[in-house]
């Protein structure tokens, strides 16, 4: 390499100047706490002027490898005609570091300036200050030297990541840990690598995500419950704030192509409109390509899907049943890493690979259906089925000899032999459609994990598969349901009505979930589910961890504590990467979690957990971890027990149980009376944590918090305009139209020949409303849970032309306000809808009851067409578009207002309610 006009003395020297720049401009050098760079022998690196003095026995290639540089870049750098160096030679070795640095020392390879010239960072600061101009400018260009910034590169070996975390899968789902269901991809990872038995949760979804991706507890991320229930507190507002960066912007920033699949419960359900802001999606939180839906669960077969912040619809056009997103969503991160591959083979990947299963609606393909009702897996009922895992668990090793079974909840679940011969049936056939999810679901991770190996990308892979971001869901209640979305207004659908959905259980016509009995096997050895935070059965997930070219203990068990906020610090760890200290000029929140990288070793496979205290709350239900010792709140209510008047007082209003789990793994010994100092102190313990980490105020409400007041883009407003159509808008940001008075007017000009179609729906196939033009004619629908649909339509088609269009419902109950006195008396009530054309009546009909709490979370606002299920399949098929012009179309909404009367009497209640309490 020769730069015109200077020479070779000019040459070197400016090279060197360079290098010195772009160390320095880049926080080359030792940090804070860093090792900082070995010299070698007796320092000969000079790091102030990146170079080294060569001694006796080395060569160029010997010190090509050991600065991460090729000799050929050596020879350049040195204007070297020959491969013989001296001792005592100095040679520019760039801003390099000699191999075995500590993580964080620079890393320079390439000529300084170069084009091919890349650097590592200290990732103290996100991004890298931009390093100075380290070339020369003159007035023109050939008597110039050009210089390029290094491209910001990763530690040397730094892994590919792949991140998988599934939904709603308890410990004893999964064949890995002792379960029936057949997970060979998770086998696979377990089997070339390691098996971790106290993986920890926080209880819940959105939660245990914000702390998976960001390496700090839920509450202080923001994530203290799910985001559709998030709360003015900064606990609980559900917004990761730029002070919590996450572990995708930390690895692009430092050199990572970085990409989530799947499932996002971690964008604020007030800002995943179209209307922004993006700073909370995925791509905004630092992952740069986007591919999965928004909210708690998806319909598997018509989703409300993105791809990055843009709406898509890859299965419109198929016929039913034949798209699914489990698929889908495998084949578009096969697709990802490949393309990232080809294009830079050399930069490593992070996915996180996010499946909505096994959450509600559990929908596999028939095939799978097929597969595993011909296994025959759950004949003999789920007390046996649960026995049959607790067997296989000990006989895998997976949980201790000595670990007992706590007994069946014959007060909360009945027992499988006190069930008719229907029940039987039905509940044979929902978790044979379960258990096909998580099959079906395992399969597709495996195709994932098999292109990274047919990349020739598997061997410096970390793969980490987390089996559920908490314990299996018993959100379907004792006997099931066909469409969750009954479950969250409170609604139980009797069994001889679910026999009606039998044969399609599980397909597009459904929105399904299985009995609690199940879900209680699921959890074996442990009891209780999902949102119990307090029991590990909601909590004590287990995990699989391999990484080739790392881990050599192949197949053997890790039985130190982990949590969920320990993955992000062992990710940097094994990257060779810092947690930054400033992203975008913010100072950030330290990780909270622990590495456990130490647990890859197997020197280290009998170590002491390093990770001592841990703290666990959702919904007024929490515990402590100390070192071993459990102390938890007993239980007081079951997770689909989530309507009535809640705990007042969570922090001290509780029974506490008391457990020593290095010798009682199943939590099944409550010792609380026999250590009253221990519970004491734990206690105290807990409180300081608390308030550590934003977990104050403590709040028991479960439900009534779907429906809390939030800062949308509805707040504040009674009326609505739109004159255009427009699709898309979620739930969260749209007018809500549940325990209020509201009046729907739409202007329309009917053209020639008639009109028909979608003026406005919310909702869909298993809950909502529809307002629309059928045949001509007008028609307002409220379609009840899929449980009844109650019309009001016109007699007449309407002519050509303009016209008004109206639908008032007017509300009998005092709303929402009354959950602010610990009451759901306003909820749900009667009304009386009336159709006007034209100011003139042409329907009223009287609901006597209305949906309380939510419509279809995945399904969104539409106006002018109906974008994913319908709310009637018998009348239109979507998209169904509007065929008049729709002029204006205004919702006003009238809050009902507590009278003073009214507030006397729910305080009344309140009262009573907390005297039976004490």
């Amino acid at each position: 390499m020769k730069i015109p006009g200077l020479g070779p003395n000019q040459w070197r020297a400016r090279l060197a100047a360079s290098a010195l720049v772009l160390f320095l401009a880049l926080g080359g050098g030792a940090q804070a706490g860093d090792a900082g760079p070995r010299h070698h022998a007796d320092g000969h690196y000079d790091a102030a002027t990146a170079t080294y003095a060569v001694v006796a026995g080395d060569d160029l290639a010997a010190i090509a490898e050991r600065f991460g540089t090729t000799v050929a870049e050596l020879k350049a750098a040195n204007r070297l005609g020959s491969d013989t160096i001296d001792i005592g030679q100095r040679l520019l070795v760039a801003a390099g570091t000699p191999d075995g640095a500590a993580a964080g020392a620079t890393q320079v390879t390439g000529v300084p300036g170069s084009p091919s010239a890349t650097t590592t960072i200290s990732g103290q600061q996100l991004p890298p200050p931009q390093p100075a101009f380290g070339g020369v400018i003159k007035d023109g260009a050939l008597q110039s030297t050009p210089w390029w910034p290094p491209s910001v590169v990763p530690p040397k070996g730094a892994p590919n990541v792949l991140l998988i975390i599934t939904d709603d899968a308890g410990f004893g789902v999964p064949s890995t840990f002792g379960g029936v269901i057949p997970t060979p991809s998770m086998d696979r990872i377990a089997n070339e690598g390691l098996r971790y038995n106290r993986m920890f949760s926080t209880s819940l979804c959105s939660p245990t995500r914000a702390a998976l991706i960001t390496g700090r507890n839920h509450h202080s991320v923001g994530f203290g419950v799910i985001a559709e229930q998030s709360t003015g507190f900064p606990g609980y507002n559900s917004i990761i704030g730029a002070d919590n960066a996450t572990i995708g912007r930390i690895l692009l920033d430092n050199g990572y192509n970085t990409s989530w699949f799947g499932k996002d419960h971690n964008t604020p359900a007030f800002q995943a409109s179209q209307t922004g802001p993006f700073t909370q999606w995925p791509t905004g939180m630092g992952f740069e390509y986007f591919y999965g839906f928004v909210g708690g669960d998806a319909n598997q077969w018509e989703p409300n899907l993105f791809r990055n912040t843009t709406q898509i619809f890859p299965f419109q056009g198929k016929e039913p049943g034949t798209w699914n997103l489990i698929t889908g969503m495998a084949d578009e991160a096969i697709d990802w890493a490949t393309r990232m591959h080809q294009t830079d083979p050399s930069k490593p990947i992070f996915i996180k690979y996010a499946p909505g299963a096994t959450h509600a609606p559990h929908h596999p393909t028939r095939e799978w259906v097929d597969k595993v009702s011909a296994m025959h897996l759950f004949d003999d009922g789920y007390e046996k089925l649960r026995e049959r895992i607790f067997e296989n668990q000990k006989r895998l090793g997976v949980i201790p000899q000595d670990a007992k079974l706590t007994p069946w909840p014959s007060d909360v679940l009945k027992p499988w032999d006190q069930l008719t011969a229907e029940e039987k049936k039905l509940f044979i056939r929902q978790v044979e459609v379960f258990a096909a999810y998580a099959a079906y679901t395992d399969h597709e991770i495996g195709r994932v994990i098999q292109a990274f190996e047919d990349l020739g990308k598997l061997d410096n892979t970390l793969v980490i598969y987390i089996n559920g971001d908490n314990g299996t869901s018993a959100e379907g209640g004792p006997i099931g349901t066909p469409n969750e979305v009954a479950f969250f207004n409170g609604v139980t659908v009797p069994v001889d009505v679910q026999m009606k959905w039998y044969d399609v259980w599980g397909t597009e016509q459904t929105y399904n979930h299985m009995s609690a009995g199940w879900s209680w096997a699921f959890n074996t050895p442990f009891d209780w589910f999902k949102q119990n935070a307090s029991r590990l059965g909601g909590i004590n997930q287990n995990m699989v961890v391999s990484w080739p070219a790392r881990i050599k203990d192949k197949g053997a068990l890790r039985e130190q504590f982990v949590h969920v906020i320990d993955v992000v610090p062992t990710i940097l760890d094994a990257a060779g990467i810092h947690a930054p200290e400033l992203v975008d000029g913010i100072k950030q929140k330290p990780i909270e979690g622990t590495s456990f990288l130490y647990t890859f070793d197997a020197e280290n496979a009998k170590a002491p957990s390093r990770h001592k205290t841990q703290y666990f709350e959702m919904m007024g239900q929490w515990a402590l971890y100390e070192d071993g010792w459990l102390l938890s709140t007993k239980v007081d209510r079951a997770p689909w027990e989530a309507f009535g008047a809640a705990n007042a007082d969570p922090l001290n209003n509780q029974v506490f149980q008391l457990y020593d789990l290095s010798k009682d793994f199943t939590q099944s010994d409550d010792i609380a009376a026999k250590h009253p100092e221990k519970v004491k102190a734990m206690r105290a313990q807990f409180l300081a944590e608390a308030k550590k980490h934003q977990v104050l105020p403590l709040d028991g409400t479960v439900a009534a918090r779907v429906i809390a007041p939030r800062p949308n883009i509805t707040a504040g407003r009674t009326e609505f305009v739109y004159t255009r159509p427009m699709v898309g808008l979620p739930q969260g940001d749209s007018p809500l139209l549940l325990n209020t008075s509201y009046t729907i007017t739409a202007d329309i000009d009917v053209p020639e020949g008639g009109a028909e179609g979608m003026m406005l729906t919310s909702g869909g196939r298993f809950a909502g409303y529809g307002f629309y033009l059928l045949k001509g004619k007008p028609v307002f629908l409220w379609n009840l849970i899929d449980l009844e649909r109650l019309k009001w339509e016109g007699t007449e088609v309407l002519s050509p032309g303009r016209h008004t269009v109206e639908f008032d419902f007017q509300y009998e109950g005092l709303g929402v306000g009354t959950l602010v006195y610990n009451s759901f008396s306003g909820l749900g009530r009667p009304g009386t809808g009336t159709l006007k054309v034209d100011g003139k009546v042409v329907d009223t009909k009287r609901m006597e009851k209305t949906l309380p709490i939510i419509l279809q979370w995945d399904e969104s606002f539409d106006i002018g067409s109906d974008t994913l299920t319908g709310v009637n399949d018998a009348d239109y098929k979507p998209p169904f578009p509007l065929t008049a012009k729709l002029e204006k179309l205004t919702i006003r909404v009238d809050q009902p207002e507590l009278s003073p009367e009214d507030i006397k009497t729910l305080k009344e209640g309140e009262a009573k309610v907390e005297a039976g309490r004490e």
